[in-house]
């Protein structure tokens, strides 16, 4: 069997495998035995999902893989994935599931798991969950079998959870908001969350049918989003993706800033404040080198991960630091959750707005970012491009090209079946001739 677990727990199109029904009843026995493994006491589990259409038959099929092995399982309804980490927590569960494909279109989805300290799992427990879901596991006994129970408050609690990370004394009144929820997990406690705060509130995406998740709109589409900032007068625009942990901001003229803009306002901010711990930002490598250079220019460090939030979050647990996320919008503050939440960023960012009393695009270009070009090309399954001898001389070659004022970053996505091509320098003309010609060598791979 393929590796199940990629860079953010299992993914891919649905009823195709790995997503499918019988696949899903199999982890989600696998993950509720290794989370039972001492058969004392009452084991619970926490259950979330976005607003796909499939998400109800992964829903079904994980309760009874998980039941079977004698979990009980709290069934959340549609939440954003960071709600699952906080009420896992909270709710004293053994583990937390999201049923979600993130960013992803609509005919893909995914499963991803929370320990019950709320964090992610690491990769040497996602390896064992893997080992059993080969080897099977033995339901328990009849008398054994968990209860499955619907939780109706769950978004509620995830509302007052948001909240409370927003300055106490602090109100949204006067502000225009467009909150773009992209038909996803966030479309009722988003735009909610932020009428509690004071905010004229006009949202976006909330919608849900089941098939228009992501679909021209949210964190990878904020053009729609934009052109209501614009159309609305308002003073900002938050872009949320399907599970609403990420988020993409937007200022009163309709430019978009990305994650790294974010962190650098905020690093910078908690820094003067001495409330960065570690004087230190937790960033991926594909965070901007502008970004770097903005942090060093103030005293404080830039600490890269791999590609993923997961990565992020796992560093700064093991170095001590609460503040970091990736240029795609992934905003983690420890201090406040257990991985990204696109909500909460937005609300720092509006309190920021608030208390600097700045517009938002005073706020949202704390730097220019050196330019940085990235293309993806598509591979088949069973296929290796970046073995290729060819691909391996073309990327030496622009090693070599960019070296000194810039850098090239070559790598498979951990949820597609793409090979990532970044480069960043200062001569724009100079980085696109490098990138286009590792491009065409693995096209010629793929293709050969």
């Amino acid at each position: 069997m393929t590796k199940l677990f990629g860079t953010d727990g299992v993914r891919g199109t649905a009823n195709i495998h790995p997503m499918t029904a019988e696949m899903a009843l199999r982890i989600g026995a696998a993950v509720g035995r290794y989370f039972r493994r001492d058969a004392a006491g009452v084991h619970r589990v926490v259950i979330g999902k976005d607003t796909r259409l499939s998400g109800y038959m992964f829903e079904n099929a994980l309760t009874a893989g998980l039941t079977s092995t004698g979990m009980n399982v709290l069934l959340l309804g549609p939440v954003p994935t960071p709600a699952v980490g906080l009420l896992t927590r909270s709710m004293r569960a053994d583990l937390g599931v999201m049923i979600s494909a993130s960013h992803n279109p609509a005919y893909d989805n995914g499963i991803k798991f929370f320990g019950p300290d709320g964090y992610k799992l690491s990769d040497q427990v996602e390896a064992e969950i893997e080992g059993l879901v080969t080897s099977g596991v033995e339901p328990t006994a009849a008398t054994e079998i968990g209860r499955a129970k619907r939780i109706d408050d769950s978004r509620f609690r995830y509302i007052e959870r948001v909240k409370s990370s927003f300055p106490r004394q602090m109100r949204l009144d006067g502000l225009k908001v467009v909150i773009d929820c992209a038909n996803g997990a966030a479309y009722h406690v988003a735009p909610m969350a932020l009428w509690e705060l004071g905010a004229t509130v006009i949202p976006v995406g909330v919608a849900p049918n089941g098939h228009n998740i992501n679909e021209g709109c949210g964190s990878t589409h904020p053009q729609t989003a934009a052109e209501a900032v614009v159309a609305h007068g308002a003073d900002v625009g938050i872009c949320l993706d399907g599970d609403a942990d990420r988020v993409i901001l937007i200022d009163e003229q309709g430019k978009i800033g990305d994650g790294d803009q974010f962190m650098a306002l905020m690093a910078a901010r908690w820094a003067a404040e001495q409330r960065l711990k570690g004087d230190a930002l937790v960033a991926t490598v594909m965070s901007n080198l502008g970004l770097e250079q903005f942090l060093e220019a103030r005293g404080v460090r830039l600490e890269r991960t791999g590609v993923g939030d997961r990565y992020v979050v796992e560093r700064m647990r093991a170095g001590g630091f609460n503040l970091g996320g990736e240029q795609s919008g992934h905003i983690v503050m420890t201090d406040h959750a257990t991985t990204g939440d696109g909500l909460m960023a937005g609300l720092q960012f509006l309190a920021e707005m608030v208390r600097a009393g700045k517009r938002s695009s005073e706020l949202l270009h704390q730097f220019d970012p050196v330019p940085q070009l990235l293309k993806n090309v598509r591979f088949a399954a069973g296929q290796a491009p970046l073995e290729n001898a060819h691909v391996k001389a073309a990327i030496a070659q622009a090693e070599a090209d960019l070296a000194g004022g810039g850098r090239l970053l070559i790598r498979k996505s951990g949820t597609e079946p793409l090979v990532r091509v970044m480069a960043e320098h200062e001569d724009a003309g100079l980085m696109e001739r490098c990138v286009d010609n590792v491009v065409a060598s693995v096209e010629g791979a793929v293709g050969a």
